[in-house]
This record gives structure tokens, sequence and C-alpha cells, in this order.
């Protein structure tokens, strides 16, 4: 090889171990929204922060899940439209508009490849260090103190340390691999249905949208006859901002365990037989689809619900539903309280009233049993219920923004995250333009 070739090669291991040889200030895992939000906003407390990622790109389930779009954020108050997840999700919006990924507020599908452009230059900007293809595959603990992290890499199992450590995977890994309480689904052990999302092109849309009603007619007839396997109920579909391109989100796989790899395996090529039945469906009986094409589906299939911690406080349905104002609240939401069903066929709601909202507070974000460990995203200490309000991409990056500040406040007092100054954490949150309820 050329000695430019060997040069480049020996500082790509310099830095390499400088990334496995440095005691990190927080060191987060997950680079979705959640894991961004959290890596940003401790960076901007003057922390050195490293996130691993195990993809190739930032942004988490709108890039590997395709889930799309934004899901209502926002209530009424005094007739004016009053956003609940502000803060990082607000500036995301901001960049995400910047770069022609997002036409919203108001039209909320979003762009993921624009996504994922916008996400690498802010955490670049910021001095966020990112690993991608980096998979977490254990935990080191002392007693109730987490040591070290492991790592998969093409470069093998790498070990990374740090003071304290924020899990954003969605599914708890990190908790979990430490040994944390937590919970799977319902008290059944039977979690929301998997989903694998896909697009659609070449669609006529001015006469799909004339024909939705038929195509919602057809879909249950042939569901009575046999002919459709999928047992969701009717057909979800979403714009995007493609031309003649539309997204499903309508498979369903049900009794399925999302965190075990052979019943994942499973889901996913069950969803890819309904994603084709779907389209053969569309394209023989609904006017619009005659020249559509399928064009690709998710990378993976998505989750909505798998584990979620057992942490200093449970949020609960009756805690939403109350519209519970916490005195260590540290975001808040009203989407409503979506469960597909885990079983079965239906989807059930629960909608909060205009102008109102709920809280959720910080010790939800603190597991037991791990002292310098803050879960966020849709696997904080919540029940099924509650989660199934609290999971979607908003209210998940405005807690991540939380973790990552609640880090850095306990960094600075050379506290642990549940000694933390909550007034501090709420004071900062709000200087960020956060809204914490």
């Amino acid at each position: 090889g050329s000695p430019r070739a060997g040069l480049m090669a020996y500082q790509e291991e310099e830095i390499m171990q400088k990334l496995v040889n440095t005691h990190w200030d927080v060191l987060v895992v997950g680079g979705g929204l959640t894991g961004v939000a959290a890596a940003v906003a401790a960076r901007r407390q003057g922390l050195e922060v490293l996130l691993l990622e195990k993809a190739g790109f930032l942004g988490g389930a709108p890039g590997t899940m395709l889930i799309n779009p934004f899901m209502p954020y926002s209530t009424t108050v005094d007739g004016q439209k009053f956003p609940l997840s502000r803060g990082f999700f607000a500036e995301l919006q901001g960049l995400l508009k910047e770069v022609g990924g997002y036409h919203g507020p108001g039209r909320e599908d979003i762009h993921e490849e624009y996504l994922k452009l916008a996400l690498d230059r802010l955490v670049v900007r910021e001095g966020v260090q990112v690993l991608f293809h980096a998979t977490l595959c254990g935990v080191e603990k002392n007693g109730d103190t987490i040591i070290a992290l492991h790592a998969a890499t093409k470069a093998g199992v790498l070990v990374f340390t740090a003071r304290t450590y924020i899990d954003c995977t969605g599914d708890a890994d990190l908790a979990v691999m430490a040994g944390c309480p937590h919970q799977l689904g319902r008290e059944d052990g039977l979690c929301q249905p998997m989903t694998l999302c896909f697009r659609i092109g070449n669609v006529d849309i001015p006469t799909f949208q004339k024909n939705r009603q038929l195509m919602q007619d057809k879909y249950k007839q042939f569901q009575a006859e046999g002919k459709i396997t999928n047992p969701r109920e009717n057909v979800l579909v979403f714009n995007t901002l493609v031309d003649g391109m539309l997204h499903f989100n309508t498979t369903r796989v049900i009794k399925h365990n999302p965190v075990d790899p052979l019943d994942v395996t499973r889901a996913e090529m069950i969803a890819r037989e309904q994603m084709f039945e779907m389209y053969h469906f569309l394209k023989e009986h609904v006017p619009g689809f005659e020249n559509s094409q399928l064009i690709y589906s998710a990378g993976e299939i998505g989750v909505r619900e798998s584990r979620k911690i057992v942490g200093e406080y449970v949020l609960t349905q009756e805690d939403l539903v109350a519209c519970t104002k916490f005195p260590d609240k540290i975001a808040a939401g009203n989407y409503d309280i979506d469960i597909h069903n885990p079983a079965g066929s239906g989807t059930s709601h629960y909608y909060f009233a205009p102008g109102t909202w709920y809280t959720i507070p910080y010790r939800s974000l603190l597991p037991l049993e791990a002292d310098n460990l803050l879960v966020a995203g849709r696997c904080i200490s919540a029940t099924h219920e509650a989660q199934a309000s609290i999971r979607i991409l908003p209210i998940v990056a405005t807690l991540g923004q939380a973790a990552g500040v609640a880090a850095a406040v306990a960094h600075h007092a050379g506290v642990a995250p549940r000694e933390a100054d909550v007034a501090e954490i709420q004071r900062i949150l709000t200087e960020q333009g956060a809204f914490i309820g």
C-alpha cells in the first residue's frame, strides 16, 4: 500500500485507541432521536460524550423501521395550537426543515434520508463522538455501579468506560444486561404487535383518495373471506414527501416477543408475506394502484413495545388520565393511549380533552439496581397502558433531552443521577425551550 494509506490506517487505529482508552463523562447507547437528544444535551453542558449506535446512521426508528410521521404532540389552549414536545424536538424540526426533509409543523411526515444528514451535521457541530456499527453485547458491574460496556464491532469486541451511562436502546438492552428489574409487555407478557412498514410508489394519489373507503370495505370483505391473513382491522396508510408514494404501517404480527431473536426472525418473515399480500390486494382491487410498484420495506420490523424498566416510579394509565403534574416532571404529553391489540384484531384509544396534558416524572428514568444509569425512550418505567402514549417520537426525544441534562447536573454536582437536583434539571430544560408541564 501507499505511504498515505499506511498513515491513514495508523491515524484510524490511534483514534480507535483514544475512544477505548478515554473514560467518558457520559456514554449513550442508541443513536435514535432519544439518544441524539441525550448526547447533545449532555455535551452542551460541557461533558465529554460518546454515542454508540448499532446502525450506520443516526435517527433510529425512522431510518431502521420507517416509523413515520411524527404523531400528534400538541393540544389547543385558548384556541391556539400549543406544542407539548419542544426543546430538542423543536430544534430537530427546524434542522429537518432547513435540509428539506420536513414541511411542518402541520404536515408531520418526514424524509428519513434528510433526517440522517441533519443529525450527522448536528453531532459533528456539537462535538459528540459517535461510533456506528457498535452493538452492545455486555456490561460489567461492581455492586450497583456499571464500570464498563462491551460493544461488538468490525474491530472485535471493544470495551468502553464512563462515569454515567444512558440507555436509549428502546428495548432497555443496557439496563437488562446490567441486571436491572424490568417487565416485558403487559402483565401476561404479550407486547403490542410488531409492524413492518413499507412504501408503494407510482400511485395515482387523487384516484386513490377518492377510493379510500372502497379500499377499507374490500379489505374487510377479503379478510372475512379468508383471502387476507393480516389480523389488523383496517389499512393504515400515510402520505409521504415523495410524489406518488404512500407509506404503509399496516402489517401486524401478534404474539411474538420483540427481544427474542428467533421470534423476531419469524416475525420478519410473516410480515413480509403480509406486505406482498397487501400490495397485490391494492394493485388488483383498488383504483389508483393499477400501475403502482412496491418500492421498499424497512430494514427491520417496527417494535411498539418490548421491555420497560422498573424504576423509582412506575408511570400508570391512571396518572395519565388524571393529567398528573408530578413535582419532578421533566416532560409532558397528551398523545392518546393507543393500544394495538397484542392478541389479534382491534386498536383501542383513550383521547385526552383539548387543553389537557400529563407529565412524566424524572423518577421514571431511574432504574433500580444501577446507580450510574439513566434510561430514556419508550423503555422507561411505565405500565403497558402508559407506555402506549409516551412511546411516540416527539415524546421520546424530550425524554432523551431530560436524561442528558440530568446526567450533566449530576456530574457537575459530583452525585449519582438519582441524587441530582431536580429543580436544576427543570431550570435548564426550561431555559433550553423545553415544556415540562
